[in-house]
């Protein structure tokens, strides 16, 4: 099995548009160690996560947060260790234009 460690994916969305910031490919695993939101914005922000597993439509049981806050100028490191097959995808939002979403991990083909 190879390993690819890498930066899996980054997005600046736009304000309070669900994006899919990642999805798993055909014969891929993934473990996401972290997730990143830095707010470049001088007025705090919030933001969402979900995991979709086999790209399921967006519901409540797949937010891992939920209006969590990231203050101005700031970062919050999120490391979690999500696991992921092929169709899982990473949904994002923003409250405001001004957050920036990176993750990192390993993708993991056979």
């Amino acid at each position: 099995m190879a390993q690819a460690y890498k930066v899996l994916a980054q997005s600046a969305p736009a304000a309070t548009t669900l994006t899919d910031v990642y999805t798993a490919g055909a014969g891929v695993q993934v473990v996401a160690s972290t997730i990143t939101v830095c707010n470049r914005g001088a007025t705090e922000a919030t933001y969402r996560i979900a995991v979709r597993a086999a790209g399921a439509a967006i519901a409540n049981q797949h937010y891992i947060a939920f209006g969590a806050t990231v203050a101005a100028n700031d970062t919050v490191a999120l490391t979690l260790g999500i696991t992921l097959q092929a169709s899982d995808i990473i949904t994002i939002y923003a409250s405001n234009a001004s957050l920036s979403f990176t993750m990192f991990g390993c993708e993991i083909t056979s």
